[in-house]
């Protein structure tokens, strides 16, 4: 059982990954900086419902996913624009072994993703980020086909991209 000392030493010792999976979300050092104090803010006030015998690392990351995903749908609703201060789901999360190699093909990687349209990128990063079509369909209220067609056509538009 954790006390709430031991609880915070725990996740404070994952910041450097928590900053690098939400950077990898926004593509922005100050919003991930948010991203990550508001996930250890809902994760201290949430911390009795936390189930000792899983993974605090992946109970962060759930939080930190769902809290973008939410930030997301606000902005939506009060229509906003996409633009450059409006990023979603990027790559699940940067490598933990990196050298130089790994890291360019990284962040090449990542370009490629981050330069598709938004209504190609969206889908697919959130079927990269595990989500099933149906909930990305719910997500983005669209329809199964439309979802699977986006995921599609940004896999087809990638493998073009990596070719050139």
């Amino acid at each position: 059982m954790r006390n709430a000392n031991n609880f915070e030493h725990e996740i404070i010792s994952l910041e450097q990954s928590l900053s690098r999976y939400a950077y990898s979300l926004t593509l922005d050092s100050d919003d991930a900086k948010d991203l990550v104090q508001e996930t250890y803010y809902k994760a201290l006030n949430n911390q009795d419902k936390f189930d000792s015998s899983t993974n605090l690392k992946a109970w962060l990351y759930t939080i930190m996913k769902n809290t973008f995903i939410n930030d997301y749908r606000r902005r939506v609703k009060k229509q906003a624009i996409f633009s450059k201060d409006v990023q979603e789901f990027v790559i699940n999360s940067k490598p933990t072994q990196t050298n130089p190699e790994s890291d360019f093909n990284f962040k090449e990687l990542t370009g490629l993703v981050n330069s598709l349209e938004p209504e190609f990128r969206i889908p697919f990063q959130m079927h990269d980020s595990g989500f099933k079509y149906q909930e990305i369909a719910d997500e983005l209220g669209l329809h199964l086909g439309t979802v699977k067609s986006r995921i599609h056509f940004s896999r087809q538009k990638l493998i073009e991209k990596l070719k050139h």
